[in-house]
């Protein structure tokens, strides 16, 4: 990027635009705390996916010249614009917050100029691939930490590592060498001793993260095309930060209350007997579930929007029976529409030239699992809604959720090449610019037509994602492997998701690929049972890793982890009320609540459910014992009561069954008696409470669980305060909502009280 000297600027609205030599720039002040830096390179507009509507707020700002830049300054925010267009930002004291790199930069050197030439001679590259483009370089001012980025493999604190936001179908099993998975959302936290921010580079073109890979001295992200275009995100805390990006891009709706419950799949259940095969026998080991996904099987011939009556026989009949015992449907759906003349859905496409096409505006075609496909144009808004509109198909038999594969896109001929031809809303565009938002939009399309179809909230499942995707969809962690690192994996993977935007999400329960061990299976439901999203799914060929499919030690240790997730849902489900709000994610590392404490940092195998659990599983085989770190603050160990002081480490006894779990002091926790799927019992009359000893508040949320009439009004909430003296109040605080508690009970430390609640509000003395 070349700007040159800064001729002249001027203030326009929330704008502040500067003439450089060479071309324009400008920074926009979207709230205190939030600004925007852009260079139209490619247009002079965002066309921002992951950004809907005009997020500017009134602010006040001053600018000014000194010191040879330009500062624009909100009451938390400043930024100093210098000549180049190199933009520092600082806090109000002061602080640094980030500054641009004036130095050069230093590529990794990885062969001599003679192996060079001799790697050359043999056909291969010398050196790796480059950022292209152009890139953004920012000073590591010291203790830099970062976290966010989406899914990518690794560890939780990603300084010292390369990635590449490049949406990626690739099945093997993924290491922390990968560079790219499904989904891309470019957005970090960076964390340091005295200050905390978030960057969002809003480019949906391929772009690359350096996190200090290159350098200990400096940090940079870049994109091949499009804009210059990156928010600058201040807050006092990593919360405030989450809050802001998410006030950006959106944040998670409150789902339908059986969503949170377990979920069991396989590529494929191949028909209705093996389907209510698996449903007979959850039942039969008492292993609470309320739904089954089907893959790609119980379509005709792969053909998108049909149904196999020769495997399945008459939908509404086998999914209408299922339900009577609690079980919901939910069936995949991949972008590819076969290639099929009298297909409905192929005819209608092509008629309305709803498919994406070479350059010489052929219907482009590669191949998925239905053979030669096409596809969806989801950046064209007429597609979507005709794309919402087929899901009529799956409603109309009772499917209750829809998830959607293969759309980063994935195609077995190769990648689909850079100049295919796509639409971007009012303009053409190619698929360069739109590979990242492919799964991004198709999402976006699904939501919406469920929403307008059904009225209940849309349980929408993507592999592929951009920044924003958290507004219309759940998301998993696409095809991993049942092998160990893979589990030690989901840690920080979900974390980081969640930090990214993304609260409903989760991973293959057992993993996806090769073949799981009865021990794996154990660790890794201690895991899933906390995951906002729990299900178990696993690849044809494999083998097959239903619990029963082992022991009944399994069964049972199964079926304890299963169970204290319907357990804890009334918890689950406050969260993600919350976090509608807040924009928190529900399964949280713990530098996001202590990020003071630098053990927290990179804390890879532990992780908070919310802000009152801190779970600690085994993910290392054999292991019998847990090393866990608790934060400073006074905790009690879950399954036994006993009381502990934190900052420290403590060893944990961990049998096969059991995973560390601790309650901080003062918890009230939400809980439900034992049901084998959600609401088979009626859980509105009583209020079950868990408590222990300490000072705190909680609010629960109650209400009908399924449609967006909460939104309205319609909820009641609950205020729980506990006192010293272990005096615990409940006070409806919100009455909106028809059915209401009658009664309180609790359970603290063994004891159990019960109260009546009167005019909504009750005291109960332990």
């Amino acid at each position: 990027m070349n700007f040159g000297k800064l001729l002249s600027y001027e203030k326009d609205g929330n704008l502040v635009r500067f003439h450089f030599e060479k071309m324009d720039g400008r920074i926009e002040v979207i709230t205190d705390n939030i600004l925007n830096v852009f260079a139209g390179f490619v247009s002079d507009a965002h066309r921002s996916k992951a950004i809907e509507g005009n997020k500017a707020a009134a602010a006040k700002f001053s600018v000014k010249e000194e010191e040879g830049a330009v500062s624009v300054s909100t009451a938390a925010v400043t930024a100093k614009v210098f000549d180049g267009f190199l933009v520092d930002f600082y806090r109000a004291d002061g602080t640094v917050l980030c500054r641009d790199y004036r130095g050069e930069r230093t590529p990794i050197v990885r062969a001599s100029e003679e192996m060079k030439k001799l790697l050359e001679a043999e056909g291969h590259a010398a050196e790796e691939e480059g950022d292209g483009g152009f890139a953004v370089c920012k000073q590591m001012e010291g203790d830099e930490a970062f976290y966010g980025l989406g899914d990518k493999t690794g560890f939780l604190n990603k300084r010292g590592y390369e990635y590449v936001m490049w949406n990626t179908d690739d099945p093997a099993p993924q290491m922390d060498n990968f560079k790219s998975l499904y989904k891309s959302i470019p957005f970090f936290i960076t964390l340091r001793s005295d200050a905390v921010f978030g960057l969002f580079f809003d480019n949906p073109y391929r772009t690359v993260f350096d996190m200090g890979k290159e350098s200990d001295a400096y940090y940079h992200y870049g994109a091949q095309n499009g804009n210059l275009d990156y928010y600058l995100i201040a807050g006092n805390s990593m919360p405030e930060v989450i809050g802001g990006y998410t006030y950006l891009t959106g944040t998670t709706p409150l789902p339908q209350k059986w969503t949170l419950g377990y979920q069991q799949c396989r590529w494929s259940y191949m028909s209705r007997e093996e389907v209510e095969g698996v449903a007979k026998k959850m039942r039969e080991c008492g292993i609470p579930c309320d739904a089954i996904h089907l893959d790609i099987d119980y379509m005709d011939g792969y053909r998108v929007f049909t149904w196999n009556p020769d495997r399945f026989g008459q939908a509404e009949e086998m999914i209408a029976g299922l339900q009577k015992d609690g079980f919901k449907i939910v069936t995949i759906m991949d972008p590819g529409v076969k290639r099929d003349p009298g297909y409905p859905v192929y005819d209608t496409g092509v008629e309305k030239g709803y498919f994406a096409t070479t350059p010489a505006g052929e219907v482009y075609v590669n191949a998925v699992w239905p053979g030669d496909a096409v596809y969806p144009d989801f950046g064209n808004q007429e597609v979507r809604d005709w794309w919402g509109q087929n899901q009529k198909f799956l409603l109309d038999k009772g499917v209750r959720g829809v998830w959607n594969d293969m759309n980063e896109p994935a195609s077995f001929r190769g990648e689909l090449p850079q100049d295919v031809v796509f639409t971007d809303e009012d303009e053409k565009a190619d698929h360069a610019r739109m590979h990242n938002l492919y799964g991004h939009n198709m999402a976006k399309a699904t939501y919406r037509g469920l929403r307008e179809l059904d009225g209940r909230r849309p349980f929408v499942i993507t592999r592929a994602c951009y920044a924003g995707t958290q507004k219309y969809s759940t998301a998993w962690t696409g095809d991993n492997h049942s092998i160990w690192a893979h589990l030690q994996m989901a840690i920080p993977q979900l974390c980081n998701l969640g930090l990214s935007g993304m609260a409903f999400v989760g991973t293959d329960v057992g993993g996806f690929g090769s073949d799981c061990t009865k021990e794996l299976l154990c660790r890794w439901v201690e895991v899933g049972c906390f995951s906002p999203l729990f299900r178990n799914h696993s690849a044809m060929g494999t083998r097959y890793q239903e619990p029963w499919r082992f022991d009944g030690e399994t069964i049972e240790i199964y079926r304890k982890a299963v169970e204290l997730r319907y357990h804890l849902i009334p918890y689950y489900y406050d969260l993600f009320f919350q976090g509608e709000k807040t924009g928190m994610p529900i399964m949280r590392p713990l530098v996001l609540h202590y990020e003071k404490d630098r053990t927290a940092r990179s804390l890879n195998s532990e992780f908070m459910v919310g802000d009152r659990l801190l779970a600690a599983p085994v993910v290392n085989q054999g292991e019998r014992e847990k090393m866990v770190y608790l934060p400073a603050g006074k905790w009690y160990d879950y399954w036994t009561g006993e009381e502990m002081e934190g900052g420290r480490y403590i060893l944990r006894d961990a049998p096969l069954d059991l995973c560390p779990l601790y309650v901080k002091a003062g918890t009230i926790l939400p809980v439900w008696q034992k049901q084998r799927y959600v609401n088979e019992i009626d859980n509105d009359s009583t209020l079950f409470l868990e408590v222990f000893p300490g000072e705190g508040q909680w609010d629960h949320f109650q209400d009908n669980g399924e449609d967006f009439t909460y939104r309205d009004g319609a909820y009641n909430q609950y205020r729980c305060s506990l006192d010293a003296d272990n005096v615990l109040r409940v006070e409806c605080v919100h009455n909106g909502y028809e059915k209401k508690y009658g009664r309180v009970n609790v359970r603290c430390m063994g004891r159990t009280a019960e109260a009546v609640l009167e005019n909504g509000s009750c005291r109960i003395l332990f």
